[in-house]
């Protein structure tokens, strides 16, 4: 090659990489547009929904054809590692509770004065008979350290920007969950969770409706969990916000066994 076509070769790869790298100082990235990542949108929700603690009273209503089945609890929560949960209606469930601590999670039966730990294995298993499962109620942190998460696409509600997120389950992660679906609002409120399974075919999907004021926030005032393979649409759990509020002071002996065997006020 001579002297001149090489001078003259080098010349258009110094262009070609002076094109390149215009093009991409052109091109917004995540970080200079401000635009959070899955990561940040995902932790974010789940500060959001719980706060520092919070105390709420909700109605559970367990929706099968043939009955039906209501029960009013009382939860406390202080982060994303405690929660404690008491049925205070109807008479005969009333006092059943449930403590988790972090990954850990017991269970309390006052007919027979018995604490029952709970097994790693059934956390994702059905919480009193309902479509939620323990992880579910407690709003176990288990999807921002067991999942990877990605932007799928994103739309607009109501003037909302709202994320949606597909989240993957780490190598080895102690999950069943083949893959979850998050719709997530711009200001932290979760609209929508689908769970599928290890074929990619949807078990359950939670929706959340009624945005309303509550503890301050603004928060989903129903949450209802649908499961897809009970080969009805009939079946489903429906979560109602009686009162809410966030940031209440509780004193750390309220998170322990002791505690899960009294009535709590």
């Amino acid at each position: 090659m001579s002297p001149t076509l090489e001078k003259h070769r080098t010349l258009i790869l110094k262009n070609r990489v002076l094109i390149l790298a215009l093009i991409l100082a052109l091109v917004p990235s995540a970080a200079a547009t401000g635009e959070p990542d899955a990561e940040t949108i995902i932790t974010r929700a789940w500060d959001y929904m719980r706060g520092k603690t919070s105390v709420s009273v909700v109605r559970m209503t367990v929706h099968r054809p043939d009955w039906e089945r209501t029960s009013v609890i009382k939860a406390w929560t202080r982060g994303r590692e405690k929660s404690i949960f008491q049925i205070i209606s109807p008479k005969k469930d009333k006092g059943n509770g449930t403590l988790k601590i972090d990954r850990d999670m017991w269970t309390y039966n006052p007919k027979i004065n018995r604490v029952v730990k709970i097994p790693p294995s059934m956390m994702s298993q059905s919480w009193m008979g309902s479509d939620f499962s323990n992880n579910d109620l407690s709003k176990a942190d288990t999807i921002l350290v067991d999942y990877t998460h990605e932007i799928a696409g994103t739309q607009t509600r109501e003037g909302f920007t709202v994320y949606e997120i597909k989240s993957i389950p780490r190598p080895g992660a102690p999950v069943i969950w083949g893959m979850q679906k998050l719709k997530i609002r711009e200001d932290g409120v979760l609209m929508e969770q689908a769970f599928f399974d290890e074929d990619m075919e949807a078990i359950k999907i939670m929706t959340t409706s009624e945005i309303r004021n509550m503890g301050g926030r603004t928060f989903p005032g129903k949450w209802i969990m649908r499961s897809m393979d009970a080969g009805s649409k009939e079946d489903y759990t429906l979560l109602e916000y009686e009162s809410l509020d966030f940031d209440v002071p509780l004193q750390e002996n309220f998170f322990t066994l002791n505690a899960l065997k009294k009535p709590l006020r």
